[in-house]
C-alpha cells in the first residue's frame, strides 16, 4: 500500500483539479436543492501516497478516509496532525486500540456491533479527553458479504448507544448512519433505506433529524445520494484517479 512513493507534478495537478471539480459539483447541486448545510466531502485516500493527501490538504481539504489500519497508522505521522481522519474500513474489535493510537482519528463510520462500539469506547478512554464520532454502519442491501447491522437491528443498537445506561459508551458521539450501496447497478434504493432507517431512529431517540447525519454516496453515486439525503459522500477514485491494488 503506498505511503510515500515518486508522485509526478502532473498527477498532483490532476488531482487537485478532479478535487475542485467535485467540490464544485457538491455546491451547484447543494444549490439546485437548496440545501442550507453542504455535504461533507470526505476524500478517500486508501492506496494512495501522502503527498496526493497533501495537495489537497493545501488547497484546503481536511477530511480523508481511510479503509485499512496498517494504511492509516503509517500515514497520519507523516501529515498534518489537523487532518480529520475517517476509518471507513471494516473493523476488528482486536484492532481497535491499534486503530485509537492515530492521534487524529475523528470518526469511525463502520460501527456495526454492540461489541465493537464498547471497545472503541473504552480505547479512546485511554486519550483522557475528547470524544470518538460514530457513524452505526447498516447492511441496506442484504448482502451476505457487507458488514452492517439488518435495518430491523438499527434502532435497537442506536438506542444503547445513544442512552449509554451502562456508561460504556461514554467516549464516543452517535453522529450518523452509513452504507454501501449496490455496488453493480442504481443504489437509490439503498440510500432510501437509509433514510427510512435514520427516520425510524431519530424518532425512537426524540432527536431532530438533523442531528443524524447519513453518510452514504461514493465516486459512482455521490450526486444521487445528496439528492436522497446524504450529508457525507466519500469519494476516492473520481479525485485520485484508478486504484492499484
Amino acid at each position: 500500500m503506498a505511503t510515500s512513493v515518486s508522485v509526478s507534478d502532473s498527477e498532483i495537478e490532476s488531482c487537485v483539479a478532479n478535487y475542485k471539480d467535485v467540490v464544485k459539483s457538491i455546491a451547484d447541486l447543494s444549490q439546485q436543492l437548496g440545501l442550507q448545510k453542504q455535504p461533507r466531502l470526505v476524500a478517500v485516500s486508501k492506496t494512495k501516497p501522502v503527498e496526493l493527501i497533501k495537495a489537497l490538504y493545501d488547497v484546503g481539504h481536511r477530511d480523508f478516509g481511510e479503509n485499512y489500519i496498517q494504511e492509516l497508522v503509517a500515514k497520519a505521522p507523516e501529515l498534518p496532525q489537523d487532518i480529520r481522519w475517517r476509518f471507513i474500513g471494516h473493523l476488528q474489535s482486536n484492532k481497535v486500540n491499534k486503530l485509537c493510537s492515530v492521534a487524529n482519528v475523528a470518526v469511525v463510520e463502520t460501527v456495526d456491533s454492540a461489541k465493537l462500539a464498547r471497545a472503541l469506547s473504552k480505547s479512546f478512554a485511554s486519550r483522557g479527553e475528547g470524544t470518538l464520532g460514530i457513524f452505526i454502519q447498516v447492511n441496506t442491501s442484504n448482502e451476505p458479504q457487507k458488514s452492517g447491522v439488518s435495518m430491523d437491528e438499527v434502532v435497537d443498537l442506536a438506542k444503547e448507544i445513544y442512552e449509554d445506561k451502562e456508561k460504556a459508551y461514554s467516549n464516543l458521539k452517535l453522529q450518523g448512519l452509513m452504507t454501501i450501496g449496490e455496488l453493480d447497478g442504481d443504489a437509490s434504493a439503498d440510500f432510501k433505506r437509509l433514510a427510512e432507517c435514520r427516520t425510524k431512529v431519530v424518532e425512537a431517540l426524540g432527536i431532530a433529524e438533523q442531528d443524524l447525519e447519513l453518510s452514504m454516496g461514493m465516486s459512482g453515486d455521490y450526486k444521487k445520494a445528496i439528492e436522497i439525503g446524504s450529508t457525507n459522500v466519500r469519494v476516492g477514485s473520481t479525485i485520485f484517479g484508478a486504484r492499484n491494488y
